[in-house]
C-alpha cells in the first residue's frame, strides 16, 4: 500500500509539473516583448548606418541584423520594403540584404545605409498569442539632418527557440493625394 501511495503521489506530482511546464510554455508573448523587438530592429538600422558612415563592414552588420531578427531559414518571410517597386517582395535573405545595403544594377540603394540616426515607433495596435505576434502603426526615421520620415508598418513575429523573429514586414509611405 505504501508503494502505491508513493507511486500515486509521484504520478500526481509528475502530472502537476507537466501541467505547470505546459502552462509556462503557453504564456502569451507579451506586448513588451514586441516593443523590445521593435526597439532592437530600430537600433540595428541605426547601427548599420553608423558602421557605413565610419567606413566599417556594414554588410556584416546588416547580415547580423537580418540573421538575428528575421526568420529566414526557419519559416517563410514575407517582406515588402518601403522603397521597392520593381522587386516589391523580398522572400530570401539575399534580397533583404540587397534592400538594406544596396546592390549595383538594382533599384536598391541601401535603405539602412541612408544615415539614419534614430527610429521611433508609434504602434496603433499589438496583438499577441502563445507563438506569434503582430504590430501595426507608424515608425519615424530620423535622418542625419534631424528631419523625420514617417513610414507605415505592419510586422508579424513568430517565436523561434524562445526569440521573436520577423516573418512579416510590410512598410510603405503614407498616402499622399
Amino acid at each position: 500500500m505504501k508503494n502505491r501511495s508513493h507511486s500515486a503521489l509521484a504520478a500526481a506530482s509528475g502530472i502537476a509539473l507537466a501541467a505547470a511546464a505546459t502552462s509556462a510554455a503557453a504564456q502569451p508573448i507579451s506586448e513588451q516583448a514586441v516593443i523590445d523587438a521593435q526597439t532592437t530592429w530600430g537600433e540595428g538600422i541605426v547601427a548599420i548606418a553608423a558602421v557605413h558612415a565610419e567606413g566599417g563592414d556594414y554588410a556584416a552588420r546588416a547580415t547580423e541584423h537580418i540573421n538575428n531578427l528575421y526568420a529566414y531559414g526557419d519559416t517563410a518571410v514575407m517582406f515588402k520594403p518601403t522603397l521597392a517597386s520593381e522587386d516589391q517582395f523580398r522572400e530570401t535573405f539575399d534580397e533583404a540584404l540587397s534592400y538594406f545595403i544596396g546592390r549595383e544594377g538594382t533599384e536598391d540603394h541601401g535603405f539602412a545605409i541612408s544615415g539614419w540616426t534614430n527610429v521611433r515607433w508609434e504602434s496603433n495596435g499589438i496583438y499577441t498569442n502563445d507563438t506569434s505576434a503582430m504590430a501595426m502603426g507608424n515608425y519615424y526615421f530620423t535622418g542625419p539632418d534631424g528631419s523625420e520620415t514617417k513610414v507605415e508598418y505592419s510586422f508579424g513575429y513568430v517565436l523561434i527557440d524562445g526569440e521573436l523573429k520577423i516573418n512579416l514586414h510590410h512598410s510603405s509611405m503614407p498616402y499622399s493625394p
